[in-house]
């Protein structure tokens, strides 16, 4: 028997059935396919250059309709200092990635970090790009989860009340537990 041989009632009535089986399926492996897609991001480092790429996904993610959490470990809690978040900088030593390429030495040198900081923000406003606190405020306002990893500001000797309003702080586990149902993570 061909499925040319099947009449289309009977067909519709399998396509039906299957589509029950399965639904029943994917929600006994625990999917739910009304629960909105969720992005986790891990920002690591707290340079000017590497606090736009997690914020800037999160926020783009945010206005995709998914659920969005940034996960601040280590360097990264930089980007939610309260007196660090507007003043980060992109140092040239050492980063072959600069768009003015510059030798070591020459980027060594005295004002060569706040130089190419300026240049950075600069080539930001320019292309439209919001500041890091305007990022910040944009990724709250949001609903973007925005967590300090708890483990690292102990590490560090940094106070919670270092950092800016509305965070979440919790350890590893915990962000993994949220990036473990997630569809999309990325480290930064």
């Amino acid at each position: 028997m061909s499925h040319d041989d099947i009449s289309p009632d009977l067909q519709t009535l399998i396509a039906a059935q299957v589509r029950l089986q399965v639904a029943a399926e994917l929600k006994r492996l625990g999917f739910d396919p009304a629960r909105p897609k969720r992005a986790a991001f891990i920002a690591s480092k707290g340079t000017l250059d590497m606090a736009y790429p997690p914020l800037m996904l999160a926020t783009t993610a945010a206005a995709m309709d998914m659920e969005a959490a940034i996960f601040f470990t280590f360097y990264g809690l930089e980007i939610i200092k309260k007196k660090k978040s507007g003043r980060l900088q992109v140092p040239p030593l050492a980063n072959p990635a600069m768009p003015v390429p510059l030798p070591n030495i020459i980027g060594m040198l005295p004002g060569m970090t706040r130089l190419a900081s300026w240049m950075m923000k600069d080539w930001m406003k320019k292309g439209g790009v919001p500041t890091i606190p305007d990022l910040v405020e944009m990724a709250q306002e949001n609903g973007v989860r925005l967590i300090a990893c708890q483990t690292s500001l102990d590490v560090l000797g940094i106070n919670q009340e270092d950092l800016i309003g509305g965070l979440e702080f919790a350890d590893a586990g915990a962000f993994l537990e949220y990036a473990a149902d997630a569809d999309i993570t990325l480290f930064v």
